[in-house]
């Protein structure tokens, strides 16, 4: 993996392990070759105060939603009417998250995904409006790093009346924060800061109320320097939103070119501690991931219903167009993955409210998978659908059909795999975090009474030594026929999840001692590394989550476990296909090709083109990335 990527996932797991958990990481257990089901099973059962809470607030949504806004008016005007942003904040829709002492709803993170996915369905720049203010926005910084003065003054704002935003990215600077180039200059008396500089892609930026910025103080005798964290409202003088950006998807998105002139912010805007930004980033960016796994589950479930009513209703050579094998197999690959990526939200989610794990590599998993599969998903869908499939919504209403709007939802999903943290990201990130896991391993066998960074060290030039102590390392135990009983036919599926989760963490340590130090530009191997575990993860998931649905609702008990048992046996075929594809494959020539396009030898195969974007540098001179 890139230097870059690797200091970034060190930051956050430094940033984590500051944290005294009493239970460890299901994910962590699971790459290393362990199935400790007794971390997500039986899933906790909500608190009755906060599912009395919680569904009263989704009922005042939904109605909110469906008498108050008109998804056709967003998407055609590309904005959220002001109407409806006063609406949601006098419902408290702002401070969902926000606990009820500073004016909050205090909802749990199952709620508050429920929430977003109710709102993602109606349409996404009202999900992405109320993710990006409270997942990575202002509230999520002060809950986690703030003074006790910054969340009396600012939380009660952010919880009804003020919409923040979170400004990271930069014109030159976006996967690699570590690079920022705003600055926050301090005073001579180190009573205040001055702010220059650039941030693009600020969602909520064109109408936000105060942001978080995260500027790079120079070093010097008096200041540690480094990323800091800061406070600014937006009418601080010298602040301009330049323009606003427009996308493919996500239409009615406020988001920014934001510059910032000579902008002085008293030191008490500060969060946390000069320095801190790159971890406050990262942790809040962490904590805030489960946001838009719960939309694209929620996107898979409407696809979903989509495509069993088309299905049922459009007759093709005299029957249902779903009854036709080509169609249907597309339609049970819906309901399969629907089902598997709500249960891997929910066990995450209630892992995250019960705040005895850490969860940094499930909800990475779940953004991870969620993303990729909800793409497939609607992309599955607009097949089933044909031709309407491809027809705005807009337009299917003005001939007097269902305004179906199956072409949005394919543009608006197709950011998730971009959003807070891309596909290739993630795969790094949790690749550091598997990998780091089984030096710590092999370094307290190869020299126990050696300190932990010096064990990596050694395991990383030990070699060959993985294939004396493999016998020793993330194997676990066997299972037995019977094991997993109570959970019926589902069983099967857990057996084969423990042993696939042993023949990763092996698969992990020959990968190691295959290519040593040089397994982090493996990326394509560390990247189905993660996504075996991803599937192993999900296949887990479903077979608890079917338990606890069949719990909650034991009338319809079958149907969830039929679900659920569709899920893995759908799973199960892709970590086959994935385990395969580790040692045979064709990545080193399709490496060597690549570089020999980028190197220009192929452009003659180009020169019949004509460029409608017109010759030249794909970015300005100042923007190097």
């Amino acid at each position: 993996m890139s230097q870059v990527s690797e200091k970034q996932a060190r930051q956050v797991a430094e940033a984590a392990r500051e944290t005294e958990w009493t239970l460890p990481s299901f994910g962590k257990e699971l790459f290393l070759g362990h199935l400790r089901l007794d971390l997500i099973h039986p899933q906790p059962a909500l608190p009755a105060d906060a599912v009395e809470r919680g569904e009263a607030f989704l009922a005042e949504l939904r109605s909110f939603l469906e008498n108050k806004v008109d998804p056709l008016v967003i998407e055609r005007e590309s904005k959220i009417p002001d109407d409806v942003v006063d609406g949601l904040k006098q419902m408290g829709a702002l401070g969902m998250k926000i606990p009820t002492e500073y004016g909050g709803l205090g909802l749990s993170q199952v709620y508050y995904n429920k929430a977003l996915a109710l709102t993602g369905v109606w349409h996404a720049a009202l999900s992405t409006l109320l993710s990006a203010h409270q997942s990575i926005g202002l509230p999520q910084p002060l809950m986690l790093f703030g003074s006790d003065e910054q969340k009396k003054e600012w939380l009660p704002k952010v919880a009804r009346t003020h919409i923040s935003a979170f400004l990271l990215t930069e014109p030159d600077v976006g996967s690699d924060p570590a690079r920022v180039g705003v600055s926050a200059v301090p005073s001579e008396d180190g009573s205040s800061f001055t702010i220059n500089g650039t941030k693009l892609w600020a969602t909520n930026g064109v109408i936000a109320d105060v942001v978080i910025v995260m500027a790079m103080v120079p070093k010097s005798e008096a200041h540690r320097g480094g990323i800091t964290a800061f406070i600014v409202p937006m009418d601080t003088p010298g602040v301009t939103v330049e323009r606003r950006n427009s996308f493919m998807g996500l239409r009615g998105i406020e988001n920014s070119v934001t510059k910032f002139d000579n902008v002085v912010i008293p030191a008490a805007n500060v969060v946390g501690k000069e320095g801190m930004g790159l971890k406050i980033a990262l942790t809040t960016l962490n904590t805030g991931r489960l946001a838009l796994p719960a939309i694209c589950a929620s996107v898979s479930k409407y696809s979903l219903k989509i495509a069993r009513e088309w299905g049922t209703e459009r007759i093709q050579w005299g029957i249902p167009v779903g009854q036709h094998d080509a169609v249907a197999q597309k339609i049970a690959s819906i309901a399969g993955t629907a089902f598997g990526l709500e249960a891997m939200l929910d066990v995450s989610s209630r892992l995250a409210d019960e705040k005895r794990n850490d969860i940094r590599i499930e909800a990475a998993l779940a953004k991870l998978y969620g993303s990729e599969m909800a793409w497939q998903v609607v992309d599955d869908m607009i097949q089933v659908r044909g031709g309407r499939g491809y027809e705005t919504a807009e337009s299917l209403k003005a001939r007097g059909e269902k305004p179906v709007p199956a072409e949005q939802l394919l543009r608006d999903m197709r950011i998730n795999r971009i959003f807070e943290g891309s596909t290739e990201i993630m795969h790094l990130m949790i690749a550091r975090e598997a990998v780091d896991q089984h030096l710590q391993v092999a370094g307290d066998i190869i020299e126990p009474d050696v300190p932990l960074s010096d064990k990596a060290k050694t395991a990383v030039k030990a070699g060959g030594f993985y294939a004396k102590w493999l016998p020793k390392l993330a194997t676990g135990k066997g299972t037995n026929p019977t094991s997993y009983a109570e959970f019926g036919d589902l069983a099967e599926h857990l057996r084969f999840t423990e042993r696939n989760c042993r023949k990763l963490a092996r698969s992990t340590f020959y990968g190691m001692s295959r290519w040593q130090g040089k397994l982090e530009k493996k990326q394509a191997f560390l990247g189905r590394i993660v996504d075996i575990g991803a599937e192993l993860y999900a296949i887990a998931c479903a077979c608890v989550y079917a338990q606890t649905r069949s719990r909650e609702d034991a009338a319809n008990a079958a149907q969830y476990n039929e679900l659920a048992d569709l899920f893995c046996q759908q799973a199960r075929r892709r970590v086959d296909r994935l385990f395969h594809d580790l040692w045979f494959n064709d990545d080193a020539e399709n490496y060597t090709a690549a570089r020999k396009v980028l190197d220009g030898r192929y452009t003659a195969f180009e020169a019949d083109l004509i460029d409608p974007a017109g010759e030249g540098p794909m970015l300005p001179h100042h923007a190097g990335s």
